[in-house]
């Protein structure tokens, strides 16, 4: 690819996207430094920042990537079926959220310092990500709940989104944090994703 072309931009911007995902495997958004990335791209830490001024952009920019992906999943199971029940709606949710952990754990730890320490062009772009969620959502119950309202279908955008943000440290849990539980006396019940999302939804619904 020539120097200096759309592509060649691209996929520079993905390869330090990538790298950054595969760090955050295992080490905490604290640890994660644009030098640590750099090291695991094909070019130097300076030229990173021709593409993110900081690292807060970088996990912002996985977000988008992982609602994006989140958005597809659910316009599939809207077009692949003529009617859900409430439980099958709540299940959809549940199931391709479970399978988006990226989403809840940056949500769950970063997401307020990500959009403070990131453009605000860079911001809009998440937003724009953001926004198609919500509106594949709301698709969702307009074809396969025609009676709700549209402020019904409001109501539980806006209680079922911040409930995301909750799901990753209730259901990734140390054992130290499980040994903490126990000390201190509480008889804490630990859900997976799954179980937790669909019992969300599903009370949300009725």
């Amino acid at each position: 690819m020539p120097k200096g072309s759309p592509e060649l931009k691209s996929a520079r911007r993905e390869e330090i996207i990538a790298a950054c995902e595969n760090l955050y495997q295992t080490m905490g958004f604290g640890d994660v430094t644009i030098k640590e990335i750099a090291h695991y791209t094909s070019f130097s830490r300076p030229s990173i920042y021709n593409y993110f001024e900081t690292k807060e952009e970088i996990f912002l920019a996985i977000l988008q990537k992982e609602y994006l992906l989140w958005v597809a999943e659910l316009d599939r199971a809207i077009e692949d079926h003529d009617a859900m029940t409430r439980d099958e709606i709540a299940g959809t949710l549940a199931r391709t959220l479970s399978e988006k952990p990226q989403i809840l754990k940056i949500l769950s730890m970063n997401h307020f310092d990500m959009e403070r320490n990131s453009r605000k062009e860079r911001v809009v772009e998440f937003k724009k990500a953001y926004g198609a969620t919500l509106d594949a959502v709301d698709r969702m119950l307009k074809k396969f709940c025609p009676e709700m309202t549209g402020e019904n279908r409001q109501a539980f955008l806006y209680a079922f989104f911040p409930f995301i943000y909750g799901i990753y440290p209730y259901t990734v849990v140390t054992d130290k944090q499980r040994e903490a539980m126990e000390a201190a006396g509480i008889p804490y019940v630990y859900l997976s994703t799954y179980e937790l999302t669909y019992r969300c939804a599903k009370k949300l619904l009725e």
